[in-house]
């Protein structure tokens, strides 16, 4: 079974359910398993961490009871916090998994260059910075590190991960004081999205040029000298999936361990 989720992510301690914590993976789980009477376990597409926003988070869990999707979407909407909802629910196919089916995540981080900071109402999900950026510089510096590398200056290491990842998109938009971040990848490895917005807008407001950001790829250890943005400013916005057909082929290319070809002008080794 397949949910469509949109959750403010300031309350949570990330998606991953901890012990004691309040997580929106436990919130969700234990409101679906009391619903459906047995226990519901979820493989969800990008564990978020905490602070961090959804507004099109992909999860799947298995059940032998009867479905219906817009009923358990409207159950769920009495049934859940207000800072959590199922925006759909349907059954998948049969080889559809939330996060190896997936071919492509996209995220936007959101920043605001008013004097005066986050407007009110907005402020659980976007981030204060200086008013003279320079959104050429960070639109320069972003182009530099699209394609496939080893973003190991970019991510926090984790055993027997790999720090490979292709980011196909990562440009910016301009509304007025609101500076928006679109930036998609076929995965993102923990912390990634939101230090590849740090290093960038360190050469928007001056304090580095676009030539260091790119350099940041030759990097074989995270770079001590990327600040990691903060992560109310960050939403996942939704996940890509290949066609029903070919969902079994993704689902082992995923699990396979990914490498930069050599001679890539990033390659830093897997």
């Amino acid at each position: 079974m397949r949910l469509d989720i949109a959750y403010d992510g300031t309350d949570f301690i990330g998606w991953a359910k901890q012990p004691g914590l309040r997580t929106v993976q436990g919130v969700l789980e234990e409101s679906l398993s009391k619903v459906y009477r047995e226990p519901v376990q979820l493989t969800v597409a990008g564990r978020t961490d905490a602070g961090v926003h959804a507004e099109g988070q992909v999860a799947h869990f298995d059940t032998a009871a009867t479905f219906d999707g817009p009923a358990l979407v409207h159950r769920m909407a009495k049934f859940l916090p207000k800072d959590v909802r199922i925006k759909n629910a349907r059954v998948a196919p049969p080889a559809f998994d939330a996060r190896f089916s997936a071919v492509r995540r996209h995220y936007a981080y959101r920043l605001t260059t008013a004097p005066y900071g986050a407007d009110p109402l907005s402020a659980r999900g976007v981030v204060p910075c200086r008013s003279t950026v320079d959104l050429a510089a960070m639109r320069a510096a972003s182009e530099k590190l699209l394609g496939l590398h080893n973003f190991a200056a970019f991510c926090r290491r984790r055993e027997g991960a790999t720090t490979v990842r292709e980011l196909q998109r990562f440009d910016w938009e301009r509304d007025g004081d609101l500076l928006i971040a679109r930036v998609s990848a076929d995965a993102f490895c923990w912390s990634m999205v939101r230090s590849l917005v740090g290093a960038v807008l360190a050469a928007g407001e001056g304090r580095r040029t676009p030539e260091w950001v790119g350099a940041l790829l030759k990097e074989t250890e995270r770079s001590s000298s990327v600040t990691v943005a903060p992560a109310h400013g960050l939403s996942l916005i939704a996940v890509d999936y290949p066609a029903d057909a070919d969902l079994a082929a993704r689902n082992a290319e995923t699990r396979e361990m990914r490498t930069v070809p050599t001679g890539d002008a990033g390659c830093c080794g897997s």
